[in-house]
């Protein structure tokens, strides 16, 4: 069985305004960490990553404070990160 290559970076971005909007939606729900919204989706961690750190650029989201013992940041809406 032939293993997926990766996407071209520019093919990841242009999902970027799509993959928001479905991000969004799950960030809704409560903060979620990449690999949680990775799995949700049935995206790649890589490319959640990509899009979660535009959102967060863009002021949309928020990493929110981070336990010593978590070993991933914990994302949420900006609205429920400032909460």
């Amino acid at each position: 069985m032939e293993s997926q290559s990766p996407r071209d970076l520019r093919e990841i971005m242009r999902d970027e305004l799509v993959m928001g909007d479905r991000i969004a939606g799950l960030l809704e729900e409560g903060p979620m960490t990449i690999p949680e919204i990775a799995e949700r989706l049935g995206s790649p961690s890589y490319e959640v990553q990509l899009w979660v750190m535009a959102m967060r650029r863009y002021g949309k989201i928020d990493a929110l404070p981070k336990g010593r013992g978590d070993d991933y940041f914990t994302y949420g809406l900006k609205a429920q990160a400032e909460s």
